[in-house]
């Protein structure tokens, strides 16, 4: 089980040194002034290491014990990690690409007045940041949001295959 949690949190921890990596140089206040101080730095490139393994590490190991469980749990022959190396990598070209859609998608529907940055943030952002900001504020609710969807999937992926398996 620890294998395959170990697998997920790999992969989420890759993905957020990456994800992050880009988003704090697209805006770096999405770091600065959106979350919590956690490191003394305005760095895009600090901001994005650290923040790429404290927002993501959790999330891997989520999802690697709810694929463990499904993977390894009850009656069924059971699954090895890496039987979700490739679902695992599959899942993080998802999250890249949802949130790089995303990202632009709330770029530009700020920067078409279509939706607004919340008050608190308006005030401590520039104004000509703002597109900038809802833009990493997009592609990071994606990336969770399709790597909860994603991870549920394989999850019940892992279960059907097992009972197939078992069927034999």
């Amino acid at each position: 089980m620890l294998e395959i949690v170990g697998v997920f949190v790999a992969a989420a921890i890759l993905f957020g040194l990456v994800h992050d990596q880009v988003t704090a140089r697209v805006c770096v206040e999405y770091f600065t002034v959106a979350h919590e101080r956690i490191v003394d730095s305005e760095s895009p490139t600090v901001l994005g290491l650290v923040w790429g393994v404290v927002a993501t590490w959790w999330a891997g190991a989520l999802a690697g014990l709810v694929v463990s469980l499904a993977a390894r749990e009850g009656p069924w022959p059971r699954l090895g990690w890496r039987h979700f190396v490739r679902p695992a990598a599959w899942l993080v070209i998802a999250m890249a690409c949802s949130a790089s859609m995303a990202g632009i998608a709330g770029f530009f529907l700020t920067q078409h007045g279509i939706i607004r940055i919340v008050p608190d943030f308006a005030e401590a952002i520039a104004a000509p940041r703002h597109a900038r900001f809802m833009a990493d504020v997009f592609a990071h609710l994606a990336s969770y949001g399709i790597g909860l969807g994603g991870s549920v999937v394989i999850a019940v992926r892992a279960l059907v295959v097992r009972s197939r398996m078992g069927a034999l």
